[in-house]
């Protein structure tokens, strides 16, 4: 077996082999993981929640979901923007999140960006730097899934261009792996051939 290469799961079927460690990272592979995510609230919970997962594994912010979306209003941004200091003082103390000062501050003042933003414009701007389909093979091995690309790079800088906050260019290319910008499930992978 090459080392990284899609490995089979319970059920028989391959899979990238990060889905298979826990029952929650199969099902997050299998049904969301790579799948188009268009809605500006939507894409501002997925940039948000890759915010929080900074330095910290995938599984942690997965399980802490509900407890991000009770937290955030279930990132509606309207709602995110006119939080106050008190709602600021109640995520530090929620043990239902990741209480990271500098993640809950970003998360805030990037909803307060986006609230003068237009209706879809966030939506655009994140699409517009999905690379062509056929611009790169699909991966056979783990190890050829960059963790950023130009498209990134340059999805990041149009994002703090703009104001937002800790959208580093590996930030946005879990952005863009998560919600379906580009297909990187291996070549092997069951889930390929379900986009």
């Amino acid at each position: 077996m090459t080392a990284g290469a899609a490995i089979e799961g319970p059920d028989g079927a391959l899979r990238c082999p990060w889905a298979l460690s826990t029952a929650d990272y199969v099902t997050y592979h299998d049904e969301e993981w790579g799948r188009p995510v268009h809605g500006d609230d939507a894409l501002y919970e997925r940039l948000s929640l890759e915010a929080f997962q900074s330095g910290l594994s995938w599984i942690t912010i997965l399980r802490r979901r509900p407890g991000f979306r009770a937290a955030f209003a279930d990132f509606k941004i309207a709602s995110v923007a006119a939080f106050t200091d008190a709602d600021r003082e109640r995520l530090l103390a929620d043990p239902g999140i990741i209480r990271n000062r500098a993640k809950i501050d970003a998360t805030l003042a990037n909803a307060r960006v986006l609230a003068d933003w237009s209706p879809g414009e966030l939506d655009e701007l994140i699409w517009s730097h999905a690379p062509a389909p056929a611009a790169r093979p699909a991966p056979k091995t783990l190890s050829d899934v960059p963790a950023v690309t130009p498209e990134s790079t340059a999805l990041s800088k149009a994002l703090k261009k703009r104001g937002l906050r800790f959208v580093g260019p590996t930030t946005a290319y879990a952005l863009m792996q998560a919600c379906g910008l580009v297909n990187d499930h291996l070549d092997t992978c069951v889930a390929r051939s379900a986009l």
